[in-house]
């Protein structure tokens, strides 16, 4: 037990209790925290910012505007439901039209209409909310992810994971969807996440169930040396997150459409810490070397360079 402890402090893994404590607790302000934990927030503070995220279609308020949804969706052939106060992927549908009375899902399985009123209601009432408190309900674009993951993603959209530290990008993954999460780029719920260089964009191993991977579950594609497309873009998106919210410790993820590009899809401010497997490094090493030379890196492109310069991997 104690062996195991020490060569995880050694590699630098940090555990949940040290992220908060002296990551989320010590470097994000409790009056940010709005910002990121609502959705709809953190869209418009993209959008006001000039930054691309994936089109609103509607909003959902309280349990009458359930009776509204049927017309909000018969306008649209695929959409994402998601509640706007949502932890770990509860709550996120990811649908398609499907026949008459029923929506389809991710998986291919189908919905009635009154199971997906039903599941509605649960999240307006907070059954998949941060505290369980009521929430909003948010429909917006479903993004068609880019076609260099179709061969390592099942139906869902895989998304980008960065890790951002006093505005210096630290470590990145790409989530992967499986049969397993239902189409949802979500490690919980059964996702695979594969480490990425931070220096190019390349995936290293992955992670699935907390076992490294080398191949994808249900492609069974290999799943590393995929070049993540536009990367400079997104690690732009990335160290600019800091001015955007002023969270000193936080992840942004983002998914890339085939048609739109890079868009953001959300920002929070206790990211996971399964990265750490999917890169195989421990973080608490790169978050102390950003702390030591944080006083020059107040431009973000000094801060991309200095990211790239630093927590490279060796091809």
């Amino acid at each position: 037990m104690f062996g195991l402890a020490r060569r995880l402090n050694e590699a630098g893994v940090v555990g949940i209790n040290r992220r908060n404590a002296e990551y989320t607790l010590g470097y994000n302000k409790r009056k940010n925290y709005p910002l990121v934990d609502d959705k709809i927030k953190t869209k418009e503070l993209a959008m006001n910012a000039g930054l691309a995220v994936p089109e609103l279609y509607g909003v959902l308020e309280s349990q009458r505007d359930i009776a509204k949804v049927g017309e909000i969706l018969a306008k649209h052939d695929e959409y994402v439901i998601k509640p706007a106060q949502g932890s770990g992927g509860d709550g996120i549908l990811v649908m398609s039209r499907g026949p008459a009375g029923y929506y389809r899902r991710a998986s291919g399985t189908l919905m009635s209409e009154d199971e997906l009123g039903y599941h509605l209601s649960n999240a307006l009432s907070g059954s998949f909310s941060l505290g369980g408190q009521p929430d909003h309900v948010i429909i917006e674009y479903r993004v068609n992810f880019d076609p260099v993951f179709q061969k390592i993603a099942y139906q869902g959209v895989p998304d980008v994971r960065i890790i951002v530290f006093l505005g210096v990008p630290v470590m990145a993954m790409v989530r992967l969807p499986t049969r397993m999460s239902d189409g949802k780029a979500n490690l919980h719920q059964g996702a695979i996440g594969a480490g990425l260089d931070i220096a190019t964009g390349r995936t290293l191993t992955a992670v699935w169930r907390n076992s490294i991977v080398s191949e994808h579950p249900d492609t069974l594609n290999p799943v590393s040396g995929v070049m993540v497309p536009h990367w400079e873009k997104l690690l732009d998106l990335a160290a600019g997150s800091y001015e955007l919210t002023d969270l000193g410790y936080q992840g942004i993820d983002i998914v890339l459409d085939r048609e739109k590009g890079p868009l953001i899809l959300e920002l929070n401010a206790r990211p996971g810490l399964n990265i750490q497997i999917a890169n195989n490094a421990g973080l608490r090493h790169r978050l102390e070397l950003v702390e030591r030379n944080a006083a020059d890196l107040k431009l973000k492109e000094d801060r991309i360079n200095f990211s790239k310069q630093h927590f490279a991997v060796p091809s």
